[in-house]
């Protein structure tokens, strides 16, 4: 299906034509009006001299005296008693005399002449003539008429100079049409621009400058906007790409140390790995095997979070929490969990809510002594809920406080343990997503405390 014509035309050249379709419009209907005004106008005074002219010709005895007395009382002035033409009629309607241009006008009807005292346009001889026709004391008809080329004439002047006038209008308004877009339009040209230049170099710090009001405005300051938005992302793909690096190369080197001097050894009868050390290489390959895995599953959730693809919907954080802890407590037995938890609702992503939750869990199970509590708690308060992890462990040093939430980062004391340094960075971000924020402290009495701030779900 083939797109209409109009739709085909530039943005500019639309505004351009609608400009001057509607300022040639506001022209000729101007015009139509002051001719339409102008006619009624003449005719209203011409029709005005025939009431006149009839008035005095039905005082006169004949057409003659009639048509003299209205020649000698009518201001003298060019065609000014052009065609003008007297005639009586009796009250049966038949004509008793006329006087004038014209042989004879039509007779009024015999019945209601006083119905006739009004204007009337004929055609006589292929010309225009106005005629009024008015009553005589006598019980007749006196009927008035004269040529209207005059007025024709004049209302065919007054045409021809406003189809010129609308002419030239309709052409004005196409060159102040395209003016208008132009001018319009100059601020989306720059921004059309700034979008080539953009795709063409890929550099996301080319803002534009917002000179524009209201949406040209409003349009340049959202493309800058998702400029900065565009511009912070790759940043962070990019720093996640190098620290993902970085991290990955420790274990693939020794990895890979491991796998060359099992292979040495192999390769040479001679001088066989004792079998201690053999299996010792094997169990590390399997538990760096099983940490790069960890790993790599981390970074594709932390990437992947970034686009969240799962879903809103209200649940009762509740029960999201109680999976959490349910889950965790199964994965480290040698811990108690006690959990406190208050009735809230949140409008959230619930798989991610949990992952956020376990990892908070993990990591205060990971840093809690054998036998050691992890406390839960919830409450709920003024438009948020928060969910409160207190462990028993060593806590976290006031130097490391600021840093704990970064993508990587690891205390000295953790360098020795399990761990991405990966989990604390992806809880930051799913809360940071659901509009809340996540916060590390020291609990009350030692270990470490992390809260999860979550916005109520409206009632």
């Amino acid at each position: 299906m083939k797109r209409p014509r109009w739709r085909k035309l530039s943005l500019r050249a639309r505004l351009g034509v609608l400009v001057a379709t509607a300022v040639a419009l506001a022209v000729v209907t101007v015009s139509a009006i002051s001719w339409g005004i102008t006619r009624a106008d003449l005719y209203d005074q011409f029709d005005a001299r025939l009431q006149s002219y009839a008035q005095l010709a039905a005082k006169a005895s004949s057409p003659e005296e009639a048509l003299s007395t209205l020649r000698s009382t009518t201001k003298p002035g060019p065609d000014r008693n052009n065609g003008l033409t007297v005639q009586f009629s009796s009250a049966g309607g038949a004509v008793t005399g006329i006087a004038g241009a014209i042989p004879e006008l039509p007779s009024p009807p015999p019945q209601a002449p006083f119905s006739l005292s009004r204007a009337a346009s004929v055609h006589l001889d292929g010309d225009r003539f106005r005629m009024w026709t008015a009553p005589r004391a006598d019980g007749g008809t006196v009927q008035v008429a004269q040529d209207s080329e005059d007025v024709e004439d004049a209302l065919g002047r007054l045409g021809f100079w406003l189809l010129a006038v609308s002419a030239a209008g309709v052409l004005g308004a196409t060159v102040v049409g395209r003016a208008v877009a132009r001018s319009a339009l100059q601020p989306v040209d720059d921004l059309t621009s700034a979008a080539e230049n953009v795709a063409r170099t890929q550099e996301l710090s080319a803002a534009i400058d917002v000179t524009a009001a209201g949406e040209i405005g409003r349009l340049a300051t959202s493309f800058n906007a998702m400029l900065g938005a565009l511009s912070r992302s790759r940043d962070e793909q990019r720093r996640l790409v190098e620290d993902a690096g970085h991290e990955l190369r420790t274990p693939l080197t020794s990895l890979r140390n491991n796998i060359e001097l099992l292979i040495h050894a192999d390769a040479n009868p001679g001088r066989q790995l004792p079998a201690e050390d053999r299996s010792r290489l094997l169990t590390d390959l399997d538990t760096q095997a099983v940490e790069l895995t960890a790993l790599i599953g981390e970074l594709v959730d932390l990437s992947t979070g970034e686009r969240p693809t799962e879903a809103e919907e209200r649940l009762a954080l509740a029960d999201v929490v109680t999976a959490a802890v349910e889950r965790t407590r199964s994965r480290w037995p040698n811990v108690v969990f006690e959990a406190g938890l208050a009735e809230a609702d949140v409008l959230a992503r619930p798989a991610a809510v949990e992952r956020a939750v376990l990892n908070v869990l993990d990591n205060a199970a990971k840093w809690s002594p054998p036998g050691g509590t992890v406390r839960v708690t919830m409450t709920a308060g003024s438009g948020s809920v928060r969910v409160r992890v207190d462990d028993e462990g060593p806590g976290v040093p006031e130097a490391d406080l600021p840093h704990v939430f970064e993508r990587f980062y690891r205390a000295d004391a953790a360098r020795a343990l399990p761990g991405s340094g990966l989990g604390l960075a992806i809880v930051e971000q799913v809360v940071t997503q659901h509009g809340g924020q996540a916060t590390a402290a020291s609990a009350d009495g030692g270990g470490a405390r992390f809260d999860l701030v979550f916005p109520l779900a409206a009632s």
